[in-house]
């Protein structure tokens, strides 16, 4: 009964935050809709979405949104200064970084984040290696390219997924 409430208080929820309106033809026809798709999908829902929500993954999500942050401004200050100083060399080039991550929803939100901060873009996932263009190529060495692409993340990446 708690999956079937959770999953229930979750599709609200979202109904809610869609419309943005608490009018009761609002209210009603989201119940409605979300009682329905409930009843159909608590089960699978409720197997995964429960155990995503523990205090300590939550808070390693909120650890992680901080470092990604704080990563973001970084680099957008450093492709910034490369933008405004052209003199300042630049060594593009694509790297393989091997990731020791073991799930694949971590693999993913780990080539995303690297993406999303400039001066780098996850071209490829083949197993545990992702194939990343870098602006400002440091070392081929894998255990620089680990710690200078995305260390900071993998290591709460780890603890949030695995």
């Amino acid at each position: 009964m708690s999956k079937f409430i959770f999953t229930f208080f979750v599709l609200f929820t979202i109904w809610i935050g869609f419309t943005t309106s608490l009018q009761p033809q609002e209210v009603i026809t989201g119940s409605i809709l979300s009682l329905i798709i409930t009843l159909f999908a608590y089960k699978t829902f409720s197997k995964t979405a429960l155990s995503f929500f523990q205090p300590k993954r939550l808070f390693n999500i909120l650890k992680y949104l901080v470092v990604f942050l704080i990563a973001l401004v970084k680099s957008n200050f450093d492709v910034a200064k490369r933008v405004i100083s052209p003199s300042l060399p630049i060594n593009p080039g694509i790297v393989k970084y091997n990731t020791k991550l073991k799930s694949d929803i971590a693999k993913v939100v780990l080539a995303n984040s690297i993406t999303l901060t400039p001066g780098t873009l996850t071209v490829d996932i083949i197993d545990d290696a992702l194939h990343i263009h870098w602006l400002d190529v440091k070392s081929k060495e894998p255990d620089i390219i680990f710690k200078e692409i995305g260390e900071q993340f993998e290591i709460i990446l780890k603890e949030i997924f695995e």
